[in-house]
């Protein structure tokens, strides 16, 4: 009993170093804030709102073992930032309430709070009396200045429920004459709703004492750890800002010979992180929770009822809260029913399970799996099912949930691959063969796809159910995109389409993703073969199926296909749209480079050339390549080549241009000879023949396939600037006749032929034919600022505008790079042809030749070889229809080129 003041009992307070009630000394190290490590990372802001805190009555820092609590709290007694100097006491288990209150008795006093002798002292272990606690608030109120008393660990109390209730009473009626800072594992007792609805207290939690990678890096550069940014944020992310977890990290990494080696490949099962864990909260456990614990931990995310499923008990619930409760590495999501571990120690459970409990494990992510699917979360029990080695019934979950579409969609593709990245593949069944066939899809292993598909249909008949059925379809589809087999496509698509009816509407509700990648591969087989319009139409329906969750992919997959699709058409407003939709769905959804095509960014560059903007298309084409990766789809490879051709032949490179198709040859791509794929690339290889100077080489590229493909109206406009080029423009205006009149031809196609005749009516002496096919020309190239067809036609177009000032302001538009001078009239008056303009390399090798340098030393002063000097030449020759050095010299000079 404490002693009452009174003549009989005489008290005061307690001398220095007078014994607890249980008869032990008092501890003086209790008394002491803890020493602050030397390596310490400066927390300003916690530090201030610990201050801020001080000025009220009670101060809560809440977190679990190692995030920092102690260490926060001492820095902040230690570095004088309190009201007044803090009183400190380092609660230990086992402390009764007694105890506990004689040791606060002892603090104050050591930290200089001036209690009356009538408050008395505890004489009992087991507690206090009521009026103890009012003497002892009545003593705190009359105090001139108030405590500020620091219990370190508060949660070790025992009971806690004894010692709160007391410390809440004299906290509510010291009259401000006691402040409190709680550092805790756990909430304590305190009535909390009562001093956050009076703004009475400030709480510090795991979330803000959680480093960030501000601070990981200022803990690393303390240790003298030189570490990349994206290996901070690796070691963020792995211990989830857990203080201690940082810190013993950066312990094992200086023992490292490599610390970025070290934080990509740490298991935390075998460092000092484990020893942690372990000592420190799972032995600090009752062996059913342990037991709880380590049944759990084979999964991501546990319910209470899983949870029962898993322990054969029905004690989950009350369990997972208390552990939560005590931040017990153990955390509520959100305000669901469910709970997740910290995965440092989740990974150490499971290593602590394989050791103490073989062969358990597989057993539990069987049971797992079940109650998961039974419960309709699908992609998890697929999960677990594949941990198992149950494959089976993982495949199963797929295949008759209509779900095959998540292997290539949605934010768990990847997750999904990776489980089943470990089937053997001899298992038995349409299901494993089936989703065996889709992981080699998703990774574009086109043999490996099709030997799955042949043993699946071993096992699948007539009396198959529908979803197998309907997923061999649908696998056939992609496959057939892949193999750019039109036939087996559209196949496979319509025999999706005859099983749909078979199954479950609510179902198929639930899968919108398969009723958006079967039109989007569709629309994309029909672009690959040239059917512009049906892949337009398959493309569209795509995207208006999209919309759902999972439907991301297919979704910027259906817009980059239509974007290549219109600018295939020449609709190059309605390709850029598209592209950019296609490129912003990827980055909302962050869609990893891997899942991409790339034609996206393909159809911008192809813009970007025909706008003469040769920097972004090449900045397009770099993207394109780089998301494409080694094994580009038929039509894309196709695309890119004539780009990187066209993007060499603008900057007059004419062996680059030749280069960049040859590359596409010998690449070994799976290029099918479609009509439109040949047409396209001979028109590309004309134009980089034309560049070299070689009139007559282009005309045998396009003369080669005429006849498989020679109503082609591109086709029909390539041969005719050729015929131009060598000198024939009577043969160039006969094949121009044989264009399709008005819409028959995509626009640029058609400004082509316009510009044509009007550079053949101006070779032919006749101003106002010239001047009217130029404007016709203007007017369809100006919608889509085709801007590159003119640069390539030479300076004759300026020397019309320049005629015809009101012609020229209407298309200001016009690159200005074009020359505009005039050349020099010859002696019978007719101006001189000029083929093209130069390219800026051209014209840097033709003035190092005004300065009278030989090839070689031109070719030394440009970083070129000999050889390209040569090439260079032979084209300025052909460009200014000169046939000596010299003469290119003069007549560059007469047309202002130099």
């Amino acid at each position: 009993m404490e002693n009452p003041a009174g003549p009989e009992s005489p008290v005061g307070p307690p001398p220095s170093g007078s014994p607890a009630p249980a008869g032990d000394p008092m501890l003086t190290a209790r008394f002491a804030v803890p020493a602050v490590p030397r390596l310490l990372v400066h927390r300003p802001e916690l530090l201030k709102r610990m201050t801020a805190g001080a000025r009220g009555p009670l101060t809560l820092v809440n977190g679990p073992a190692g995030s920092g609590k102690t260490v926060l709290a001492a820095h902040w007694a230690a570095g004088g930032l309190a009201p007044r100097p803090p009183v400190w006491l380092t609660v230990e288990p086992g402390d009764a309430p007694g105890a506990l209150w004689a040791y606060v008795l002892e603090a104050l006093r050591r930290g200089g709070v001036a209690l009356p002798a009538a408050v008395g002292r505890p004489t009992r272990a087991e507690g206090v009396t009521r009026s103890f606690l009012v003497r002892l608030a009545e003593g705190l109120a009359a105090s001139a200045q108030p405590a500020v008393l620091v219990l370190d660990q508060f949660d070790t109390a025992q009971p806690p429920a004894a010692m709160t209730e007391g410390l809440d009473f004299v906290l509510r009626h010291a009259a401000g004459g006691l402040r409190i800072v709680l550092t805790s594992r756990t909430d304590s007792l305190l009535p909390l709703h009562r001093y956050r609805a009076a703004g009475e207290i400030t709480e510090i939690r795991q979330a803000d004492l959680r480093f960030t990678p501000e601070d990981a890096g200022a803990l690393l550069a303390e240790h003298r750890l030189e570490v990349s940014q994206e290996g901070i944020r690796l070691l963020v992310e792995r211990t989830e800002g857990w203080a201690a977890g940082v810190r013993l990290c950066a312990l094992a990494m200086q023992h490292s010979a490599d610390p970025e080696t070290f934080l990509r490949q740490f298991a935390a099962d075998r460092t000092i992180i484990a020893d942690y864990l372990l000592r420190e909260v799972l032995d600090a456990q009752p062996p059913p929770t342990q037991d709880l614990l380590l049944r759990v931990c084979v999964t991501d995310r546990v319910h209470p009822d899983l949870a029962d499923e898993l322990t054969g008990r029905d004690d989950a619930a009350r369990t997972l809260a208390g552990l939560a409760r005590d931040n017990a590495f153990l955390e509520r999501i959100g305000a669901s029913a469910w709970y997740r571990l910290h995965p440092l120690f989740a990974e150490v459970l499971r290593a602590h399970l394989r050791q103490r409990r073989p062969g358990l494990e597989p057993r539990l992510h069987g049971r797992a799996a079940r109650w998961l699917a039974r419960t309709g979360r699908l992609t998890e029990a697929v999960l677990q099912g594949a941990a198992a080695g149950d494959w089976p019934f993982a495949a199963a979950q797929l295949v008759d949930n209509l779900a095959l579409g998540r292997l290539f969609t949605g934010l768990e593709a990847d997750r999904l691959g990776r489980a089943f990245a470990g089937m053997p593949a001899d298992q038995t069944g349409a299901a494993p063969a089936l989703v065996g066939a889709a992981c080699r899809l998703a990774e574009r292993d086109l043999a490996g796809c099709e030997a799955g598909l042949r043993r699946a249909d071993t096992h699948l008949g007539p009396d198959s159910g529908p979803a197998a059925r309907l997923g061999r379809a649908f696998l056939g589809v992609l496959a057939g995109r892949l193999a750019d087999d039109l036939t087996a496509t559209g196949r496979a698509a319509a025999d999706f389409g005859r099983l749909l009816p078979e199954l479950p509407p609510h179902l198929l509700a639930e899968r919108p993703e398969i009723r958006a990648l079967v039109p989007a591969a569709l629309g994309a087989a029909e672009l690959g073969a040239g059917h512009l319009d049906r892949a337009a139409s398959a493309l569209t329906s795509a995207v208006d199926a999209c919309g759902e969750p999972r439907t991301e992919y297919p979704l910027c997959d259906a817009l980059g296909s239509l974007a290549l699709t219109e600018l295939m058409r020449g609709r190059l407003r309605q390709a850029a749209a598209r592209a950019r939709a296609s490129l912003a769905v990827a980055e909302q959804y962050a869609l990893p480079t891997g899942r991409r095509t790339g034609v996206a960014h393909l159809a911008l560059a192809g813009i970007a050339v025909e706008q003469d903007d040769l920097a972004a298309a090449r900045s397009h084409l770099d993207l394109a390549t780089a998301e494409a990766g080694t094994r580009p789809e038929p039509v894309a490879a196709v695309a890119a080549a004539v780009i990187r051709a066209g993007i060499a032949a603008a900057e007059g490179d004419g062996e680059a241009a030749l280069a960049a198709l040859d590359a596409l040859r010998t690449a070994g791509a799976p290029v099918r000879a479609h009509a439109w794929a040949v047409s396209e690339l001979a028109v590309a290889e004309s134009a980089a023949h034309l560049v070299r100077g070689d009139a007559a080489a282009a005309l045998r590229v396009l003369d080669a396939v005429e006849a498989a493909d020679g109503e082609r109206p591109a086709h029909l406009v390539a041969r005719a600037r050729a015929l131009l080029a060598a000198g024939r423009g009577e043969h160039a205006a006969q094949a121009l006749a044989g264009l399709p009149e008005d819409d028959g031809a995509p626009v640029a196609v058609r400004a082509r032929a316009r510009l044509l005749q009007a550079q053949i009516a101006a070779a032919d002496g006749n101003p106002e034919e010239a001047r009217r096919r130029l404007g016709e020309a203007l007017g369809l190239a100006r919608p889509e600022e085709l801007r590159r067809m003119f640069t390539e036609s030479g300076p004759w177009v300026r020397r019309i505008l320049s005629r015809d000032p009101q012609l020229a302001r209407l298309h200001g538009w016009l690159p200005s790079r074009t020359p505009v001078r005039a050349p020099a009239p010859t002696a019978d008056g007719r101006q001189p042809p000029v083929v093209e303009p130069l390219s800026e390399r051209e014209t840097e090798v033709l003035r190092k030749a005004s300065e009278l340098l030989s090839t070689e030393e031109i070719a030394a002063e440009l970083y070129l070889s000999p050889n390209t000097v040569k090439t260079h030449l032979k084209s300025i020759y052909r460009k200014l229809s000169v046939t000596r050095r010299s003469e290119a010299v003069h007549r560059a000079q007469d047309l202002g080129m130099l």
